[in-house]
């Protein structure tokens, strides 16, 4: 919340008691019998109402106390209750309606007492009951509207995250896959083409005859045109990430998220599609705990299994599996299992298309577990 809409706030707390504080006395002075020490607990208790947002039991305690004290000494109309329902509604509209039910009780007791047995008491107390349930239904009514226009905002930023990463996604696969239909196909033909012209150009030199103009044009614009290609493939292949699992548990760290990092087994150079994947199931992983698992604690387990050391012929390949695995001790249930989003789904695409498996789901303990197992096939060491 921003400097300005908490003066704002403020400012509208400070109205509130000025107006409710300003009826009271008003009615008041219309009495003969006011007493300074009445005007005092009315001034005091519509004061109290300033501070509902900061302390909103304690203002109901102080306007509850201070109101029916005014009603049982100066035995006022029904416009007395004003301080005690607004501090009732301020009450249930931040949930507190077992506290708001006893305020208005309280009031309604003690104003019931100032007359007892008269038609006029009795028509007056009915009245005030009517209007102390309308503040605590209010009070919960704006409640649930509040509440519902939170979740609402969220979930329009989660649907603009995640449609910003489908979209993304989407485009990085479409680059990948034209870059792959012009390294199988436009590649293919100016290597030919480069090679043909090679070609023709050694034998005219091998047989002493003059190489044509345009034969050497065509040897060396294919030439460049490979090397343009190329540069066009780097470009269209450079969405992947930069950067590893720890620098992610760094940043992770920074934005004040607390996790632990265990890396375990014969850690190694990956190849490129499996290092990006392990990286996005970390990256995904961490960025979910961060919005979803509340003040938590995560812990980050990479496994790279067993290598071969000593001997390069089994190093070559050797074969094994990376396991990932991300926990958290957040508020996940595991009675209320979430609905797989687009940063879930797009892992476990991720994970299948390599012929893993990915397991994420609420552990039984309680928070939320994502563990991916990931085939190494042959490496490289």
């Amino acid at each position: 919340m921003s400097g300005r809409q908490v003066d704002r706030g403020r400012l509208a707390d400070l109205v509130l008691a000025a107006v409710v504080g300003a009826l009271g006395t008003g009615v008041a002075a219309f009495d003969d019998g006011t007493t300074p020490l009445d005007h005092a607990l009315i001034a005091l208790a519509s004061a109290a109402l300033a501070f509902h947002r900061a302390a909103p039991r304690a203002v109901l305690a102080v306007a509850t106390v201070l109101g029916t004290a005014y009603v049982v000494h100066a035995h006022p109309g029904p416009l007395s209750a004003l301080p005690v329902l607004g501090a009732v509604h301020t009450a249930a509209r931040v949930g507190h309606r077992g506290l708001a039910a006893a305020g208005s009780a309280v009031f309604l007791a003690g104003y019931v007492s100032t007359g007892p047995g008269t038609q006029d008491v009795a028509e007056r107390a009915g009245l005030l009951a009517g209007w102390f349930l309308c503040a605590v239904v209010t009070g919960l009514a704006d409640r649930n509207w509040q509440a519902y226009l939170r979740q609402t905002e969220q979930r329009a930023l989660e649907a603009e995250r995640t449609r910003e990463e489908a979209a993304l996604r989407r485009a990085g696969e479409e680059r990948l896959r034209i870059a792959r239909e012009l390294h199988d196909s436009l590649t293919h033909s100016i290597s030919i083409v480069k090679l043909q012209a090679g070609v023709a150009v050694h034998l005219a030199r091998k047989r002493g005859e003059e190489v044509p103009p345009a034969l050497l044009a065509i040897q060396e614009a294919s030439g460049e045109a490979m090397r343009e290609l190329r540069s066009a493939l780097q470009v269209l292949r450079a969405d992947e990430p930069a950067g590893t699992p720890a620098l992610l548990v760094e940043r992770a760290r920074t934005a004040g998220l607390p996790v632990d990092l265990t890396v375990t087994g014969d850690e190694r150079p990956l190849p490129q599609a499996l290092d990006r994947a392990a990286y996005r199931v970390v990256q995904e992983a961490l960025t979910n705990a961060a919005r979803h698992a509340g003040p938590a604690k995560v812990t980050v387990r990479i496994d790279y299994g067993r290598g071969t050391e000593g001997d390069p012929a089994k190093e070559r390949s050797a074969k094994g599996e990376l396991t990932i695995d991300v926990e958290d001790d957040g508020a996940a249930d595991p009675a209320r299992p979430p609905v797989p989003g687009t940063g879930l789904t797009g892992m476990h695409e991720r994970v299948t298309a390599l012929g893993g498996t990915l397991h994420a789901a609420p552990r039984a303990e309680g928070g939320f577990a994502v563990r991916a197992r990931l085939p190494l096939g042959e490496t490289t060491a």
